[in-house]
């Protein structure tokens, strides 16, 4: 995650017009969004997905946020959160004493003590409960939250605030099992007013809300297939800003001097990985077959072919500007090379070519077009053999997370401002990804990282890490993306769309 994200504005109606604070034209009126991104669940225990944490950052509130461009969290729900002196396996927040939930009942501590429970209790295969691993035990007395850690863990505060710490109504949320239906039982600054699944989301202020943000305009999100429909709406003047994901021949043709929109281009922390099934039985299961596989990979061809270079190839787990990165990849492959690759199936002792399935979520025709370049890359050398098959992304999910696909490629973008969201959750044991992966010494590195307060401290830890999973290669780092964000020029605040942080701040959007 960026700590500080860069803008970069590329169109602009009047001097610094877009900066200006917002007039008060339009009040009332909705402001719509649309965007490619899906909603897996409307239960903050069951999804862990950049979609549906965009919308639980809207109507759920956590103890803690990020304000815009911020490096550590801040109060939301809380008046006050802070470690208990003497070591960081203690960590106690006060909750503040004017939230209400919408039936009008108080949040208590014992709310926030529910929520943490039912996302660990619960442990969807598609949920969050891996964030909370060092999470031992929570407490609640009167206005104060206690959380117990099972080991010292500087980056709890980061993981409350993300969309794993969303306080829910513990009338209205069962303990051991997701919420059924449409209803959403908030305190954030919105209010969930109208759900058409995989359509449309309508987001009306909550008048209740009292935290670290404001509330805003009205805002319809509206849920389109893939890049290309999206586009069609957004020419068609159907929404008014749009964003996640334009095509990429679209974003790389952005005109700077067309005067009828506004364009943010950001620096952001999202990457694209390939992971392997290394499990027992994988045609992916022997490390020498994947190292195959990334001496054959070639970054700068998928960036320049697919992307129309929109995206920066990866050599690394964490992302440019993250304290952490290095070239670990770039380092043990520099180039393509068939005859090493060759030389290291022979060692392996598996037949040649090799022969497995590659997933990709549908909804975006970027994605099938990846998927046959990187089966182009690798049949090219004639040492593997790949079939690409795509599903819906619910299905996807579902199938990398319970372990029956042999490769498959999945944007991450940043649950924290910190390089161990890069880690934990994409190769630490029992990691999101599920891979199967699992190394001691990689282990070893998180957990003695998440000693440092000091953030800065964590380099060493990160650049070693980064080493054992080139040399081991349970997942490939393909490319590191750029955010845009496309608002008509009556519609202020889109920058905050594209913080980079993982809040997406529709309360920042206004008329001017």
């Amino acid at each position: 995650m960026r700590i500080l994200v860069t803008l970069l504005v590329l169109a602009v109606v009047g001097v610094g017009g877009w900066q200006l604070l917002p007039s008060g034209s339009g009040s009332g009126k909705t402001i719509t969004v649309g965007t490619t991104d899906t909603v897996t669940s409307l239960d903050p225990a069951g999804a862990y997905d950049a979609g549906s944490w965009a919308l639980f950052s809207n109507v759920f509130q956590s103890l803690l946020t990020y304000e815009p461009g911020g490096a550590a969290p801040v109060p939301d729900a809380a008046k006050s959160c802070a470690f208990a002196a003497g070591g960081l396996t203690m960590y106690q927040c006060r909750l503040r004493d004017d939230l209400t939930f919408p039936s009008g009942r108080e949040v208590t501590a014992e709310d926030v003590k529910y929520s943490f429970d039912r996302v660990k209790k619960i442990d969807s295969e598609v949920g969050p409960a891996s964030l909370l691993a060092t999470l031992k035990s929570v407490d609640a007395q009167g206005d104060t939250v206690t959380f117990h850690l099972s080991t010292p863990d500087a980056t709890f505060p980061f993981k409350v605030a993300t969309g794993a710490g969303s306080i829910v109504d513990r009338e209205r949320y069962p303990a051991d099992a997701l919420r059924a239906g449409d209803g959403v039982d908030g305190t954030g600054p919105y209010e969930l007013t109208g759900y058409t699944k995989g359509k449309r989301v309508d987001l009306t202020p909550n008048s209740r809300y009292h935290g670290a943000v404001s509330t805003g305009r009205p805002v319809e999100l509206r849920y389109y297939a893939d890049p290309e429909a999206l586009d069609k709406a957004w020419k068609a003047r159907e929404v008014d800003a749009a964003t996640r994901q334009l095509p990429p021949s679209v974003l790389a043709a952005l005109n700077p001097s067309d005067q009828k929109q506004r364009v943010t281009e950001a620096d952001s922390s999202e990457t694209r990985n390939l992971y392997f099934n290394t499990r027992s039985g994988s045609p992916l299961h022997e490390t020498g077959v994947r190292k195959a596989v990334a001496w054959l990979i070639d970054r700068e061809q998928l960036a320049n072919s697919v992307y129309d270079g929109t995206v920066d190839p990866l050599y690394s787990l964490i992302p440019t500007g993250i304290t952490g990165h290095t070239t670990s990849f770039f380092d043990t492959y520099p180039d393509q090379n068939p005859e090493k690759a060759r030389k290291l199936l022979q060692q392996a002792d598996v037949s040649i070519p090799v022969r497995f399935t590659y997933g990709y979520g549908l909804g975006s025709g970027v994605a099938e077009q990846e998927a046959k370049e990187l089966k182009r890359q690798l049949e090219a050398s004639g040492l593997f053999k790949v079939t690409v098959q795509g599903y819906e992304w619910t299905e996807f999910q579902k199938r990398w997370a319970t372990g029956k696909l042999d490769a498959y490629a999945v944007g991450w973008v940043a649950d924290y401002p910190d390089p161990d969201t890069f880690a934990a959750p994409l190769v630490g044991t029992g990691s999101t990804m599920n891979t199967g992966y699992s190394d001691k010494a990689v282990d070893d590195f998180i957990k003695d990282s998440q000693r440092y307060a000091d953030r800065g401290r964590v380099f060493e830890d990160f650049r070693r890490l980064q080493e054992i999973i080139a040399d081991d290669v349970p997942v490939v780092p393909l490319w590191q993306r750029k955010e845009y964000v496309l608002t008509s020029e009556d519609v202020g605040g889109g920058q905050y769309l594209a913080n980079g942080d993982g809040v997406f701040r529709l309360w920042k959007l206004d008329w001017i």
